[in-house]
């Protein structure tokens, strides 16, 4: 078949060039003209946060992408969809983006953040608030990085970049030559999430000797956050809180278990969420507790309330408080006897009080302490920062594979508080000094294996809290962990008010995108003009056809042999 088309063109050629001319041009026309647009690689993208809180909108607004692919390095970036790579994320790279309203922002990480140099993964974490601190129209997706969307960024960078180094009809051919690519979501646009519940439990051991006990509330909140919610996996913040606080549940069920070692104080075990949103979850349970019952061990002889925050790493530990404890008060006691079991057990770990008064003018609470400190309750936030202001505390890069959480160090911490509150509740401050007697030891040791396996648990998925419902595994298996050591277990919700909200919640937080390769627009504007010329040119030909005719005769016909 193909043999007798090639004779065909080939008479065609040598018997008439009009027809040849006529039937060669639109063949090649229809030969060069694109293809349907073809699906280069299709991957998981993650929007950033949207959420509103007490009315103040933070992240992004939008979710729906389609338009084409460029890297900031191009001149032009209205109505295009920017790529870069956290390798060379900077914020004025970002800022520059949305002043000439590109379509969108896709971000690419790195498979394994533990390879990034720690200079770049610190300036992205200290970046992450400013990027949720507005308002931001445009979508802007995090996505990481494989071999297909690495050539497809290599190939958009290589046209970005030449673009400015090239004369006005280099760029215009380049343009038109040059293959792209269309980025596409799958999903739709975002709504507000109606009737979600933010998720608390409880647990206590109940102390002996009388029904007016003292009782010391240990609270820690399970929720992490990040500039995109499927990516914050919260190893440090919070997990080591969750991880020390099922720990000491663990360790003092055990001493409660003995009529000898069982204490005249209550513990209360309190694991939040929502803490991220300004310690919603507390603030219910507070209320719930303080105003909407006639019993509950808060409206009692409450001691003080330990919070525990960030405690994995680090080589010291802060006390921060909203008020210093009075001396004489359990509160009191309690520092003093973290002075102490550090100085005596590990004086290479540096502990200090950090005092901060609550700034009610803030928009977010610093501590979750805070909030028992609104309510006039004795509370203290422990952790191994010395400021609330720390990056690490709301960042995707907060990952169990970037070292942020030391098992060894958590394993530690969780020892040092285990000894104090022990001293505290069994009154050995003056009885016994620190060193002369250990309570953790043997079989009544902190595990460091089971600490290393709950944070495993803790960060195999995203606890966002726009992630977790009240009927997901994670919430399920959190309450039977606190059931195998404390008693009444029990759930806790929190729906923000219908009508005026505190949080609102948003969908559409991980698609699917696609990246068509495609030819430009003004590709197709340009062969339009080709096959406009070529009409054109075949009108005048056939309306001055005579005229043509005899002038290829005279071309083609052979000259006459001369005798």
């Amino acid at each position: 078949m193909f043999e007798e088309a090639s004779e065909v063109f080939d008479n065609m050629f040598k018997s008439s060039f009009p027809l040849t001319f006529i039937v060669f041009i639109p063949a090649v026309l229809i030969l060069v003209s694109p293809l349907p647009a073809e699906a280069a690689h299709e991957f998981t993208v993650y929007r950033m946060q949207q959420y509103d809180l007490q009315g103040q909108p933070y992240g992004t607004r939008n979710a729906i992408l389609n338009t084409e692919a460029r890297t900031v390095e191009a001149e032009v970036l209205s109505r295009r969809c920017v790529i870069m790579r956290l390798a060379d994320f900077s914020y004025d790279k970002y800022q520059k983006a949305l002043r000439q309203s590109a379509g969108a922002v896709v971000i690419i990480l790195p498979k394994n953040m533990s390879a990034m140099p720690q200079d770049i993964v610190q300036q992205f974490m200290e970046l992450e608030p400013e990027m949720l601190a507005t308002e931001t129209i445009i979508p802007v997706y995090f996505a990481i990085e494989d071999d297909e969307l690495l050539s497809i960024y290599t190939q958009t960078l290589t046209s970005s970049s030449s673009q400015g180094s090239l004369s006005a009809a280099e760029v215009l051919l380049h343009t038109a030559t040059a293959n792209g690519f269309q980025m596409v979501t799958s999903g739709a646009q975002s709504k507000a999430v109606s009737d979600w519940a933010i998720t608390s439990v409880e647990g206590r051991l109940a102390g002996v000797g009388g029904e007016e006990l003292p009782t010391i509330v240990v609270v820690a909140h399970y929720d992490s956050f990040g500039v995109a919610p499927w990516l914050s996996y919260g190893a440090d913040s919070n997990g080591s809180g969750v991880s020390m606080l099922l720990e000491l549940s663990r360790l003092f069920s055990k001493l409660y278990t003995y009529k000898r070692t069982h204490a005249a104080y209550n513990l209360l075990f309190f694991v939040s969420g929502g803490g991220k949103f300004n310690y919603q979850g507390t603030k219910r349970w507070l209320e719930d507790n303080l105003d909407h019952t006639d019993s509950s061990l808060l409206q009692d002889n409450v001691a003080f309330v330990l919070c525990l925050d960030t405690l994995g790493n680090g080589d010291s530990l802060y006390l921060h408080v909203s008020k210093p404890p009075k001396e004489g008060t359990p509160q009191y006691s309690l520092l003093k006897e973290l002075e102490m079991v550090v100085g005596s057990q590990y004086p290479e770990v540096k502990f200090s009080m950090v005092h901060k008064k609550i700034n009610l003018a803030d928009d977010m609470l610093a501590w979750e302490h805070e909030r028992f400190g609104i309510r006039r309750l004795p509370a203290f936030t422990l952790s191994h920062l010395p400021s609330h202001r720390s990056a690490q505390r709301s960042s995707i890069m907060d990952v169990r594979s970037v070292p942020h959480v030391d098992v060894s160090k958590l394993s530690r911490n969780t020892k040092v508080v285990a000894e104090a509150l022990a001293r505290v509740i069994y009154n050995l401050t003056e009885k016994v000094a620190p060193g002369d007697l250990q309570i953790f030891t043997e079989q009544m040791q902190v595990q460091e294996e089971h600490l290393s396996a709950v944070v495993e648990w803790l960060t195999a998925q995203p606890r966002a809290a726009q992630l977790v419902d009240k009927d997901s595994s994670f919430v399920s298996t959190l309450e039977y962990h606190m059931g195998r050591y404390l008693k009444d277990v029990k759930r806790h919700y929190v729906k923000a008010d219908k009508r005026d909200p505190e949080f609102v919640f948003y969908d559409q937080l991980k698609q699917t995108m696609n990246a068509y390769r495609v030819k430009p627009a003004i590709f197709d504007l340009l062969l339009a003009v080709c096959i406009a010329a070529y009409l054109g040119m075949m009108y005048l030909a056939i309306q001055n056809f005579g005229l043509l005719y005899s002038v290829v005769r005279r071309v083609t016909q052979p000259k006459a042999k001369v005798h």
